[in-house]
């Protein structure tokens, strides 16, 4: 068996963990940029807010109904993913993150548990020591445990968790599911489902394995299996490293001069270095790359890129911010205004499987070391941004957050505090 545990409305939901008035009304949180809302309460949804929906275009509704609105907070919200995961960690011995708010848990071996009332304990579990509300979805396959958990949401009387295993169970859940909402079923696939007059997941089910492998490959054929109840997904519990890291920003406003557009992409590269060392992976490559905004048609256009080699592999936080900076300057051109940048690492090795070069200079390459490590103690220490390279001024990314909440669980000074009167 498997679960698949799902936060519902998930940064939304974190909005409301410390905003408890908000439970119940209207909520949005918007993309980059205070751009697109990309999360909305139910009562949102039931307001006619469409996902992606760009702000401007809702403001009517947003103003009439009193509709609560948040710029993202992703310091916040990968906190309260954490917190998630630690609670679903008590419940099996395998969980594998597939995103932000949703998680696979390992339940094989445990069938002697009462599964209904399990699904209904982690998600009691989740609500009572994180807050934020979760659907838990078990089925003998990952695919049948994401319907599952989908059903938690459309029908509130289960009470946060559906177990389904009964095959005559299955066939009647598929019967009433869209084929283009199933996990697996890309775009692609949907059209080609519609001509066929393939409407539910179970009239995907009653194809014919060879019109299966033949219309839609491994991945289709995979998600057939799994839906007929033979697990052939794989459980990960283990995440792979990543083969390249990007870091890119829109920014609020056009950049216009070489200092802070060299500001932003240092930061950028500060960002992808982080990333690089949590993963415990070494680079040969950075690429940084400043577009102007295509939608000033009146105004010159640039889509420029460079890419910087290194002479061996290198995870240190010098090393990337110079090339970053000497790849910033090749793309700059004086009397545009550059509306997004980024840096993207590529190339990657496991530091765990370099061999060093005879020709590397270990002495130099011992101290870079030594004072990236010193860089990430003091940052885990004190906070993300503790210690700042000068040219990366005070550290931030100029961008819209007019509406952004507190750092409440990232940083001191927005830690929420109880006056006792």
């Amino acid at each position: 068996m498997f679960a698949l545990a799902d936060c519902n409305n998930f940064f939304a939901s974190c909005e409301r963990v410390f905003r408890p008035e908000l439970n119940g009304k209207p909520v949005i949180v918007l993309s980059n940029n205070d751009g697109c809302a990309v999360a909305r309460s139910n009562e949102a949804k039931a307001l006619g807010i469409k996902m992606g929906d760009p702000l401007f275009k809702i403001r009517h509704i947003v103003e009439k109904h009193g509709v609560a609105v948040f710029s993202s907070n992703f310091a916040l919200y990968g906190d309260m993913s954490r917190r998630v995961q630690e609670v679903l960690r008590m419940f099996a011995p395998s969980v594998e993150q597939y995103s932000i708010d949703e998680a696979f848990l390992d339940l094989r071996g445990m069938e002697h548990c009462d599964f209904d009332a399990l699904a209904k304990q982690i998600s009691r579990e989740c609500q009572r020591l994180t807050a934020i509300p979760v659907s838990v979805g078990i089925a003998p396959t990952k695919t049948l445990a994401k319907i599952a958990s989908k059903l938690c949401k459309r029908y509130p009387k289960l009470r946060g968790g559906c177990y389904i295993h009964r095959p005559q169970d299955i066939e009647k859940v598929l019967s009433t599911f869209p084929v283009a909402d199933v996990w697996g079923i890309g775009r692609r696939s949907q059209a080609k489902l519609a001509q066929m007059g393939v409407e539910t997941a179970l009239d995907y089910t009653r194809l014919s394995e060879t019109t299966v492998r033949k219309l839609f490959a491994l991945p289709g054929y995979r998600t057939w299996k799994e839906l007929r109840g033979e697990a052939c997904i794989e459980f990960e519990d283990m995440v792979e490293p990543k083969q390249s890291i990007c870091v890119s920003r829109s920014f609020a406003s056009e950049i216009r001069t070489l200092p802070e557009l060299t500001e932003q992409v240092t930061n950028f590269a500060v960002s992808a270095v982080d990333k690089l060392r949590k993963q415990g992976s070494m680079a040969l490559e950075i690429s940084v790359f400043a577009m102007t905004n295509r939608f000033k048609e009146n105004e010159p256009q640039s889509y420029a890129g460079r890419c910087v080699p290194f002479a061996s592999p290198t995870a240190d936080y010098r090393t990337i911010v110079s090339a970053s900076v000497s790849a910033c300057a090749a793309v700059f051109r004086q009397g545009y205004g550059y509306k997004k940048a980024g840096v993207v690492i590529t190339r990657l090795i496991q530091e765990s499987g370099h061999t060093p070069s005879l020709f590397e200079d270990f002495d130099g390459a011992r101290k870079e070391a030594c004072l990236s490590g010193a860089i990430d103690s003091i940052n885990r220490t004190f906070g993300p941004g503790a210690v700042l390279f000068g040219i990366q001024g005070d550290g931030s990314v100029r961008m819209a957050r007019n509406h952004q909440s507190p750092h409440y669980t990232t940083l001191w000074s927005d830690l929420p505090t109880a006056k006792v009167e």
